[in-house]
C-alpha cells in the first residue's frame, strides 16, 4: 500500500527528514509513505486563521498535482497534519481518496465509545481542530480541546512538548476523558506518564489504514 503525505507548512530538509523518518518508524508493515514538502507558497507555521486557510489551499493544489504525475498511482493520500487539510468532511469521489489524521483517529475512538479531548499548540489550531471535530459529527464524544501555547519550535523538540502535556492532559482528564489526541502529527509523545492515555494521531491512523486495507 503506497500512500501520499503532504507538510501543511513550508518546511526546512532536515525537518522533511525527521517526519519521514518518524513515517517509516510508524508505518505497519505492508505501508510505505513518501513525505513531501507543501512547497514556499505554505505558510511557515500555523498561527492564525489566514495562515490555515492559505495551508489548506496550498495542500489540496500539491496533493492534485501529485496525484496527476506520471507513475503517481498512490492507494491514498494522508496530509501530514491534525488539521486534515484537504481532507473533506464527508464522502468524496478522488480517483485517490484523501483521507485524515484525524479523521481516522477520532472515529476509531468514537466507534470504541471512548470520549476523547485534545492538546493542540495554540488557540488557532485549537479552533480549527474542533471545527473539523463537529463536521465529522464527534461532538457528543469530545470532552475539551486544550491550548498548551507553544512556539512552533516545539514540534520538534520533544522534550518542551511532553513537559507542556501533563496538566492539559490531567484536566481533560477531569473533564471526562479518557483518551486525548495529541494535536500535532509530528510530536513523539512519552508513554505512561500522564493522567489519561494520550493518542498518537499519526500511528493510530496508519494502523487504521491498514487494518481497513487487509479487511
Amino acid at each position: 500500500m503506497r500512500a501520499l503525505s503532504v507538510t501543511p507548512i513550508h518546511l526546512p530538509p532536515e525537518e522533511i527528514t525527521r517526519r519521514q523518518a518518524r513515517y517509516d518508524r510508524l508505518a505497519p508493515a505492508g505501508l510505505s509513505i513518501e513525505l513531501r514538502d507543501v512547497g514556499p507558497g505554505a505558510p511557515g507555521s500555523l498561527d492564525d486563521e489566514e495562515s490555515i486557510r492559505v495551508s489548506e489551499r496550498e495542500v489540496a493544489a500539491a496533493v492534485a498535482a501529485a496525484v496527476a504525475e506520471p507513475g503517481g498511482d498512490w492507494d491514498v493520500v494522508v496530509p501530514d497534519c491534525v488539521l486534515d487539510p484537504a481532507v473533506p468532511d464527508g464522502p468524496a469521489d478522488q480517483r485517490v481518496p484523501v483521507n485524515g489524521l484525524l479523521r481516522l483517529s477520532s472515529m476509531t475512538l468514537a466507534a470504541k465509545n471512548v470520549r476523547f479531548g485534545a492538546v493542540v499548540r495554540n488557540e488557532a489550531i485549537g479552533a480549527e481542530l474542533g471545527r473539523r471535530l463537529k463536521a465529522y459529527g464527534l461532538d457528543a464524544y469530545v470532552a475539551g480541546i486544550a491550548v498548551l501555547e507553544l512556539p512552533f519550535d516545539a514540534v520538534a523538540e520533544g522534550e518542551t512538548w511532553n513537559a507542556a502535556l501533563g496538566a492539559a492532559v490531567d484536566a481533560l482528564a477531569a473533564q471526562g476523558a479518557a483518551a486525548v489526541i495529541n494535536g500535532c502529527s509530528a510530536v513523539d509523545v512519552e508513554e505512561g506518564r500522564f493522567g489519561a492515555e494520550v493518542v498518537d494521531p499519526t500511528a493510530l491512523a496508519l494502523q487504521v489504514l491498514v487494518a481497513g486495507r487487509a479487511s
